[in-house]
């Protein structure tokens, strides 16, 4: 990691760490993709929730690092490792057309991910497109700002 006063940067290295979530309803199109997307996503690190985990290990014949489900935490630590740097990309299927009872922790793993500025896929185009991406091959310098600015401006609000 590099940093300056307004910037840090985080080097995404050639062997990705991605992050596999798929709300119930979406983890079938999910599981297709991972069928579509073997031999490349067999060059990286695999990350999911609970049961999420457990059918990509089955499809792909290898260890996927597991999390708690969704609703028991499992958003919540994928999160933390998103604030960690030891998540380099999000694929996360969402169901936009039911509620979740834990959609607090949703858009929290969500918004930590645009926060430290990882690449993320909230539907199977934009995973096709990140999958396929010549970045995908190589590095990547990811430019996260500091926030002190935001940090110094609540301090003094909160005096």
């Amino acid at each position: 990691m590099a940093s300056s006063d307004q910037n840090q940067t985080f080097e995404i290295g050639q062997r990705k760490r991605i992050a596999l979530v798929a709300h119930d309803n979406k983890k079938s199109e999910l599981l297709e993709w991972v069928k579509r997307n073997r031999d490349q996503l067999l060059k990286h690190e695999l990350h999911a929730t609970g049961t999420t985990g457990a059918l990509v290990e089955s499809i792909l014949g290898i260890s996927v690092i597991k999390y708690k489900s969704g609703p028991l935490g499992g958003d919540q630590q994928l999160g933390a490792k998103i604030a960690e740097q030891c998540i380099d990309m999000l694929i996360f299927l969402a169901d936009p057309l039911e509620a979740q009872p834990h959609d607090s922790d949703v858009r929290a793993l969500t918004r930590l991910a645009s926060v430290w500025n990882i690449p993320m896929a909230c539907n199977l185009s934009t995973a096709d497109f990140l999958l396929t991406s010549p970045y995908m091959n190589s590095t990547y310098q990811r430019i996260v700002p500091t926030f002190e600015h935001y940090l110094k401006r609540n301090i003094k609000t909160n005096q």
